[in-house]
């Protein structure tokens, strides 16, 4: 995918998972090195309703630990997983002054049957100005090998926006 966004010199916004961080520093550093924007997910990917707002503080001080950290990134976005807002969790962001950032289109990349056509055309079918795309660079929460659909269907999307007049723009 940095490869893909690269080639068509755009950037994108990575919200980054801290226990993927501290597996995978030099990633992250790589996606901050070619210029992309750097949110944060979560430390452990869990439905925040599950957490206490002590875990779940918690949590997000891991996260931004580890992806400051390997990225010397100042953090400013905040996606939950699932999109799931706990009141706790509005709260902290708020704490930290992360801008909340959830997504108006979503390829369901991390579904077992999602395919390169069907990520495209469920992202493309209604984005448009303003609107931001939900997409997964890698499988650790869904289905396996499910990041390769959506790293082929991302030339597609790109093209499919460029057709209709859409730039994509980092928030």
């Amino acid at each position: 995918m940095l490869a893909t966004l690269a080639r068509a010199g755009l950037r994108a916004t990575f919200f980054l998972v801290g226990e993927q961080v501290r597996r995978d520093p030099a990633l992250a550093r790589e996606i901050a090195a070619a210029g992309h924007g750097i949110g944060v997910h979560c430390d452990r990917h869990r439905n925040l309703l599950r957490l206490t707002p002590r875990m779940l503080r918690e949590d997000l001080a891991r996260a931004e630990a580890a992806i400051a950290d390997a990225t010397d990134t100042r953090l400013q976005l905040y996606r939950p997983p699932y999109g799931v807002l706990s009141a706790a969790a509005l709260r902290e962001a708020r704490a930290r002054s992360w801008r909340v950032l959830l997504w108006s289109e979503w390829g369901r990349d991390w579904e077992a049957d999602a395919t390169v056509s069907s990520i495209a055309a469920r992202l493309t079918a209604t984005a448009g100005e303003g609107s931001v795309l939900l997409l997964h660079d890698a499988d650790h929460y869904s289905a396996p090998g499910s990041w390769g659909g959506t790293a082929a269907a991302l030339p597609r999307v790109l093209e499919a926006l460029a057709e209709r007049g859409l730039q994509p723009q980092a928030p």
